[in-house]
């Protein structure tokens, strides 16, 4: 494979050339191929199968992006596959929900130790904005805490480029650098008896950084802290959940939210957000305006019991924990042979590499770029995810391509 002549975009450049006419920016969003390498990546794909992905010039890649995240038993599983179509064959999108609609609940409910009911949605977007709405009907109170540079998704109180959003909008939010519960403690006592929600992701996994795993008594102390003056705490598991607990990305930790926020895998990339919660919130949930058109369409939520079910019989988390960590030795063992220093961090299935000292992420662009053109997918700033798809043999030839790549970083920069 890497000894194959370099990729090329030609196709892809075409269609980007056509879709700047027509689309503000030609892709825009976290999409947008600024965010990758500019020549060194495709900008559109055309097929996935398994952990495999293809572009319109026909390149195949190893996909460790897994369409940020959603695709979590691998492109086209043949059982979720199955269970899409057997649904659309009687209804997707009706006046009313279907049967799945219960059945996914109840599925749901079964699993997640926390969770009395469950609501659905579309986008992480969703039920991040929907779970701070029942906060404040259960608190009756106006502000949410949120650790500083965390992603929530692209809501006017969350997003994380300001252009277009009144202040306003910000103004009930407060922030706090991620494991820091002393900071934590200090913005909550501010704002004493007005605090609805602590929102927090699993661990801390933003743009641009290495990932931060809970620091020893942080969630507990989160936890604490809530329970004490009547706080909602809400578990944004988006881009985590499924990958590291079944139960919720905290249950490791022995330590549960009141909320647990789903989307991205939860049916394995067809399009569905869930809210999980406690009885208590029950009656709130109840009472705000949560509801949109597309909510109850039944062919994802058909994905979502399939993507479930071949999760749990096939032990899919402790399969991707031990590819990660493969994949994760593999380049600790590359780069300490060429005297190159890297950071890894976040969990093995959602591993993330930074080099020491990369001013201007030009080492990590470099790294990526050349992995592109060689066939395996990674981002040069979002972390990577794991899918049950990758199998030894598809490690061990993205860990090849890998070894290239640390050269050319090697060739250019140095030590």
């Amino acid at each position: 494979m890497t000894s194959a002549p370099l990729y090329t975009f030609n196709r892809s450049e075409e269609l980007m050339s056509r879709a700047r006419q027509v689309i503000p920016s030609g892709i825009y969003g976290a999409k947008n191929p600024a965010n990758f390498v500019p020549g060194s990546y495709p900008v559109f794909l055309t097929t996935g199968e398994g952990c495999r992905i293809r572009d319109v010039d026909g390149n195949e890649y190893i996909d460790f992006l897994c369409s940020f995240g959603p695709i979590v038993l691998g492109h086209r599983h043949p059982k979720v596959e199955e269970a899409a179509l057997a649904q659309a064959s009687r209804c997707d999108s009706l006046n009313l929900p279907s049967e799945k609609w219960v059945e996914l609940a109840e599925l749901l409910v079964s699993i997640t130790p926390v969770a009395d009911w469950a609501a659905f949605a579309k986008s992480g977007s969703d039920v991040t904005s929907g779970a701070l709405r029942m906060a404040r009907a259960h608190t009756g109170r106006e502000k949410v805490i949120a650790a500083s540079g965390s992603y929530h998704g692209w809501h006017d109180w969350c997003s994380p480029i300001p252009t277009g959003i009144p202040a306003a909008e910000r103004a009930l939010v407060a922030t706090f650098p991620y494991n820091d519960l002393e900071a934590l403690k200090r913005v909550a006592a501010e704002n004493k008896g007005q605090v609805a929600a602590v929102i927090l992701t699993p661990f801390r996994h933003d743009f641009f950084r290495d990932e931060e795993l809970p620091a020893p008594g942080f969630l507990e102390g989160v936890r604490a802290l809530c329970d004490q003056e009547g706080i909602v705490l809400v578990l944004d598991d988006v881009r985590a959940g499924f990958r590291l607990d079944l139960g919720g990305s905290w249950e490791p930790y022995g330590v549960r939210p009141d909320l647990i926020l789903y989307s991205k895998a939860v049916a394995n990339g067809y399009p569905l957000a869930v809210a999980l919660g406690r009885e208590e919130l029950r009656r709130a949930a109840e009472s705000v305006y949560f509801s949109a058109t597309y909510w109850s369409a039944a062919v994802p939520m058909a994905a979502a019991v399939a993507t479930i079910n071949t999760l749990r019989e096939e032990g899919g988390i402790e399969q991707m924990r031990a590819m990660g960590q493969r994949f994760r030795d593999g380049i600790e063992q590359q780069a300490s042979s060429l005297g190159l220093a890297i950071t890894q961090s976040g969990p093995p299935a959602i591993p993330f590499m930074t080099f020491v000292g990369d001013t201007g992420f030009r080492r990590i662009h470099l790294f990526c770029g050349e992995c592109a053109r060689r066939g395996v997918f990674l981002h040069p700033f979002h972390n990577w995810f794991l899918m049950t798809a990758h199998k030894e043999r598809d490690i061990d030839q993205a860990l090849a391509v890998t070894e290239e790549a640390f050269k050319a970083v090697k060739a250019q920069f140095g030590g």
